[in-house]
């Protein structure tokens, strides 16, 4: 056998080199052919030397393909190829085997589909969340289908991507995957996160006050390094005072709206009342809570008839339900049961509170026996968040409503829920004019009386005063505080 060593073997002219002659077989030692590029010259063609199998590239390689250029045969997976690149903002004909972001912030746009072939596929994304607002329409080659109907496809929905694949005539594009969600990465503090009400700070603690209906919305539920629970204060709205026919009944005072409360040291240890003792505070998540804060009941009609007030309404926070304040009776009639009871008329025995019934006691029971010797006299006064109604003092003068409870989660020193007070009876003498602490006013006596009963205070739950030939009061709203740590 000859040989031939050399260092180099170039042409002698021209760009090509040719190794061996028609019907001949070139070999090179080991089958190891090495280059930066090649071009195959025989149809366009790298054929295996022998087997089946051609392996591009080594371990730890990169196969890519020239810039322009693109794959045919290899088939695919379902997948696209994403345009990080290229962001869409105006309309524009989609190729096969891609994905495409599309910023629609700025306008709706369309998405002109590539003519279809079986197994061609075309993705796109809501890259700003804005389809819900600005619609992507997505529209085929001349007649061909989308989901079997020829018409354009529209994208309104928030976050949406899609992607579509064209099967044949018949379907057309059929939507393999649809993705209606937009997830977002979201910054975790140690630290509640919320808004609604009225926020105020006090240290490093925030208090949201709610004095009519609202949300309370939790865009970080915090941790326990931090804060993840909340304290509160919910109270329903108070009872109506009751009215009478004559100046000489009395009638009873409006028990006040529900009152329950945590014990606050979820949120710094201010001062609140024996109901909140090992209360404990309430755990919240990332999401919106209704607020529901309930009106004072109407009192009862002016004289001319027996007519008893109306309860208070309910006031709501996530699972707690403060229960409105029962109505304060007329004439013989008993008062309503509620977050704390009404008083009896001029006869009778007063209303359950705490119905229904929670632990701790959100309220307590309305005063009741306003009769001696069978004769009409004074009414009793509606109960309170710690104190029962009183009874009325004497013939002529109604007794005061059951105290109420106070707290400092609003870093001031309030008391709320207090019962109304009883009407006054005969001799024109008046009732008393001061309900229990935070409650309304009582009611006053005959028709010649200078006074009215007085309405509970606005924002505290307490019971309208009764009335005795005079105006009853109406009870007075209710409120939701809520507090909690954010920062340190």
């Amino acid at each position: 056998m000859s040989k031939i060593e050399v260092n180099t073997v170039d042409t002698q002219c021209g760009t090509n080199l040719t190794v061996g002659s028609a019907c001949k077989s070139v070999t090179v030692a080991g089958n190891d052919i090495r280059s930066n590029a090649y071009k195959a010259g025989d149809g366009g063609n790298l054929v295996s030397q022998s087997g089946t199998t051609i392996t591009l590239g080594a371990s730890g390689d990169t196969v890519s393909l020239a810039s322009g250029a693109s794959q045919t045969g290899f088939g695919r997976t379902g997948t696209v190829d994403w345009q990080t690149g290229d962001i869409k903002t105006a309309t524009f004909t989609a190729t096969s085997g891609e994905g495409y972001f599309c910023n629609t912030s700025g306008g709706a746009f369309t998405v002109n589909l590539p003519a279809g072939s079986s197994g061609a596929i075309v993705s796109v994304s809501d890259y700003t969340r804005t389809f819900q607002t600005n619609n992507l329409t997505i529209s085929p080659n001349g007649s061909e289908k989308i989901g079997g109907v020829a018409n354009d496809a529209i994208l309104s929905t928030e976050g949406q991507s899609v992607t579509f694949v064209y099967v044949d005539a018949t379907e057309g594009w059929v939507n393999v995957q649809d993705s209606t969600s937009a997830v977002q990465g979201r910054v975790v503090t140690p630290y509640i996160i919320a808004t609604g009400g009225t926020i105020t700070t006090s240290g490093d603690y925030k208090i949201h006050t709610f004095t009519g209906p609202g949300t309370f919305s939790v865009t970080n539920e915090g941790t326990c390094a931090g804060s993840d629970t909340v304290d509160y204060l919910v109270v329903a709205g108070g009872g109506g005072g009751g009215n009478s026919v004559t100046s000489g009944s009395g009638n009873g005072g409006g028990g006040a709206g529900g009152y329950r409360e945590s014990s606050g040291t979820a949120s710094g240890s201010y001062s609140r009342s024996p109901l909140g003792a090992c209360v404990a505070a309430l755990p919240v998540a990332a999401q919106s809570y209704p607020i529901t804060v309930g009106a004072g009941g109407a009192a009862g009609a002016p004289p001319g008839t027996y007519s008893p007030g109306c309860n208070g309404a309910n006031s709501i926070f996530s699972t707690i339900t403060s229960t409105g304040g029962g109505y304060g009776g007329a004439g013989s009639a008993t008062g309503g049961t509620g977050g704390s009871g009404g008083a009896a008329g001029y006869t009778g025995t007063g209303a359950a509170g705490n119905t229904p019934p929670v632990s701790p006691p959100q309220g307590n029971n309305g005063g009741g026996d306003g009769t001696e010797n069978g004769a009409p006299y004074a009414a009793s006064g509606g109960g309170g968040a710690t104190a029962a109604g009183a009874r009325w003092v004497n013939s002529n003068q109604g007794g005061a409503g059951g105290a109420g409870a106070t707290s400092s989660i609003n870093a001031t020193p309030t008391t709320r829920a207090g019962g109304g007070g009883g009407g006054g009876g005969a001799n024109d003498f008046p009732g008393p004019r001061n309900g229990g602490a935070g409650g309304s006013g009582g009611g006053g006596a005959g028709s010649t009386s200078t006074g009215n009963a007085t309405n509970g205070t606005t924002n505290t739950g307490g019971g309208g005063g009764g009335a005795g030939g005079s105006t009853a009061g109406a009870g007075g709203s209710g409120i939701v505080i809520i507090r909690y740590k954010y920062q340190n």
